[in-house]
C-alpha cells in the first residue's frame, strides 16, 4: 500500500509565494516517485484535510512565520502525526534570528556582532556604527526569512528607513556587523550518525548581496559548486555547520548561511530549517551536485518523517 502524504505549502506568511512554488515542486517529486501525495494550501486550519485525507506522513514546505516556527509543528505533534523537518523547539530558535545568536555565541561559533532593538527603542546609525566597529551594517527583522524586510547600509538617512521596514514586520531588530566576503551555504541531510554533508555552495548575487530577487529570479545569482575556496576553510565551514546542525538539533534535512571574510575568518550567519525547494533553491542544487536527484532527495526526507511514526 502506497504512504499517503499530505504536502502543506502556502502559508499565511510573506513567503507564501515562494511556499507554493516548493510545495508544488515536492508534491510533484512525490507522485513521481510513487507515493500517494496531496498538495493542500495551509491558511490555519488542518483538522478537516487530515480527518478527510489520513496521511501516514505531513511534508512541510511552508517558509516563514507560522510554518517554520515551530507552530505548525507542534498543531502535528497534537494531532500525533509525523512531519518532515525539525521539531518544535529546533524551529522555533532557528526562524529567531536573535536567539540563534545567542546560541552561537553559547558554543563557540563565530558570528557578526550584532545589536538586538526592540519596538519604541531609539538608536542611531552613529551609536550601532561606533559599538559594532563597522562603517556598514545589516538590518534584519528578527523572525523573517528569503531576505525579506534585509537593509545594508552605510547611510544615516537609509538607516532609518531601514530600521522602520523591519519593524513593520517584527517586534524585535537586529542590527549586525557588515562582514564583506563571500556567502557560502552548507547543506547537510539525515539524522544522528548518518547525516551527510552536500557540496559547500558559493553564492555569486547579480546584486550587491543575496536578495530577495537574486534568490528567486532565475539568472540572479550563480551558484558555485564546489565553493571556490581553500581546503582549509572549507574543511573548517562544513565542521561548524555540522556542529551548529548537531547543537540546535536541526532534523532530516537543513542549511546553514557563512560567509567568509576577505581576512579568511568563517562566520555562521543563519540556520534554515525548511529552505527552499524552487527551481532556483540551493539544497536541491547541492543534492545534485552529490548525485542525488530531486525526487530521491524528496524521498528522502519523507521516509525520515515515516520511520518515526513506526
Amino acid at each position: 500500500m502506497r504512504e499517503k502524504i499530505l504536502v502543506l505549502d502556502g502559508g499565511i506568511s510573506t513567503e507564501r509565494a515562494i511556499s507554493k512554488k516548493s510545495g508544488r515542486a515536492i508534491y510533484n517529486a512525490l507522485i513521481k516517485s510513487g507515493f500517494d501525495a496531496l498538495e493542500f494550501d495551509f491558511k490555519g486550519k488542518l483538522e478537516k484535510i487530515i480527518e478527510e485525507f489520513q496521511p501516514d506522513a505531513v511534508f512541510i514546505a511552508l517558509h516563514g512565520k507560522f510554518g517554520e516556527d515551530g507552530t505548525v509543528q507542534g498543531m502535528l505533534e497534537l494531532m500525533g502525526l509525523p512531519y518532515t523537518g525539525s521539531g518544535v523547539l529546533t524551529s522555533s530558535v532557528c526562524m529567531d534570528k536573535l536567539m540563534t545568536k545567542r546560541v552561537f555565541n553559547a558554543i563557540g561559533v563565530k558570528t557578526p556582532e550584532y545589536i538586538a532593538v526592540k519596538r519604541g527603542e531609539i538608536i542611531s546609525f552613529e551609536e550601532v556604527s561606533d559599538v559594532l566597529n563597522t562603517e556598514k551594517v545589516v538590518i534584519k527583522p528578527v523572525d523573517q526569512g528569503s531576505t525579506i524586510g534585509i537593509t545594508i547600509t552605510d547611510s544615516a538617512e537609509e538607516f532609518k528607513n531601514g530600521l522602520k521596514k523591519a519593524f513593520a514586520l517584527s517586534e524585535k531588530v537586529l542590527i549586525e556587523q557588515f562582514i564583506k566576503g563571500k556567502e557560502i551555504t552548507v547543506s547537510i541531510i539525515g539524522n544522528g550518525n548518518q547525516i551527510k554533508v552536500l557540496p559547500i555552495i558559493e553564492i555569486i548575487p547579480a546584486h550587491e548581496y543575496y536578495d530577495f530577487e537574486s534568490k528567486y529570479v532565475p539568472g540572479m545569482s550563480k551558484h558555485l559548486i564546489p565553493a571556490n575556496i581553500t581546503n582549509d576553510l572549507y574543511n573548517e565551514a562544513e565542521a561548524i555547520s555540522v556542529r551548529v546542525y548537531e547543537e540546535l538539533g536541526v532534523r532530516d534535512f537543513g542549511r546553514i548561511d557563512l560567509i567568509i571574510s576577505e581576512k579568511g575568518e568563517v562566520y555562521t550567519l543563519e540556520v534554515n530549517t525548511i529552505p527552499g525547494f524552487t527551481e532556483t533553491s540551493l539544497l536541491p542544487d547541492a543534492a545534485r551536485s552529490a548525485g542525488i536527484s530531486f525526487e530521491e532527495l524528496v524521498s528522502k526526507i519523507t521516509e525520515f518523517a515515516i520511520d518515526r511514526r513506526k
